[in-house]
């Protein structure tokens, strides 16, 4: 249940608190009774300015006097055998500072102990079907593991919003899913995906491209603008066009390229109609990346 919100007040200089047990955080994010709206924003760190779009329209939505959260947590659940967890960057001191530059009040940034007191959970939430398509049958389990701590973070930072990325658009879809089919008491909100100049969404396995694949990683983003502006066509033309893109791009190993229903993330007839999802995910040298843009079919 939202809570009502004081009347806005002038802009105030932030000092973000760095918290790393749940007893800490809590006098850090709810310092005192005063009914204020809070939102989190929950990362895996490696901050980048597509994280501080998600801190401010956190901070747009609950006020100068709301509170803002931001959790920093690689969670090893979402990882399979032979990912990267080890290889996943982590830049903690940067990351607190991008959060206080954009607005938040307080960065948790538990580790695996104090997540999973008793070890790897032996209870866990399911994906379901949902789960198990495109980023799920690539990685199976991964959408279970990602459920089972955003439950967890929702629980323990009690938001009134939610903010995620719709660059993971299969996670957006889950965590709405899973926030309406049981009950959780927050509002999930989706934020635009940023992009570089060339049209890359910004990630934090940018890093790992070299020069050369950097530019070739930009086909993935022309291949879905490509489809975008044929959306009148119809599903066939737009996955025509899009996969015309694909197939001259050097350097690019496809996974799949797919107009999904955002409802349920299935391939979409082609004779849908109404918002659809183009997504796509391929590796660019050893380094997987997906992407995916909103369309209109007509």
């Amino acid at each position: 249940m939202a809570r009502p919100k004081p009347a806005t007040k002038a802009p105030k200089t932030r000092r973000t608190a760095l918290t790393h047990t749940v007893a800490d955080f809590e006098p850090a994010f709810w310092p005192d009774e005063q009914p204020v709206d809070n939102a989190v924003v929950m990362t895996m760190g490696a901050l980048h300015e597509g994280h501080a779009a998600l801190i401010r329209a956190a901070r747009k939505e609950v006020g100068a006097d709301g509170r803002v959260a931001v959790t920093v947590f690689v969670n090893p659940l979402q990882f399979g055998e032979g990912e990267d967890l080890d290889r996943y960057p982590r830049s903690l001191a940067a990351d607190v500072r991008l959060a206080e530059e954009n607005g938040a009040d307080v960065v948790f940034a538990p580790l695996p102990e104090e997540v999973y007191p008793n070890g790897t959970p032996q209870v866990r939430l399911a994906a379901g079907p949902m789960g198990e398509r495109f980023e799920g049958a690539t990685r199976p389990g991964h959408f279970d593991g990602m459920l089972t701590v955003v439950a967890k973070l929702l629980h323990i930072t009690d938001p009134d919003f939610a903010f995620f990325g719709e660059k993971d658009a299969q996670q957006l879809a889950i965590v709405q899913r899973m926030v309406a089919d049981l009950d959780f008491d927050v509002e999930v909100v989706g934020v635009p995906t940023v992009r570089e100049a060339d049209g890359l969404a910004l990630s934090s396995r940018n890093r790992f491209l070299s020069e050369a694949e950097r530019e070739q990683a930009a086909a993935l983003s022309r291949a879905l603008f490509a489809g975008r502006d044929v959306a009148a066509q119809g599903p066939r033309a737009i996955r025509e066009a899009a996969g015309r893109v694909l197939a001259d791009a050097e350097g690019v190993a496809l996974d799949y390229l797919a107009l999904i229903d955002p409802h349920d993330f299935v391939e979409a007839a082609d004779d849908f109609q109404g918002e659809a999802v183009l997504a796509v995910a391929a590796k660019v040298g050893s380094t997987r990346l997906i992407d995916n843009v909103r369309v209109i079919v007509r």
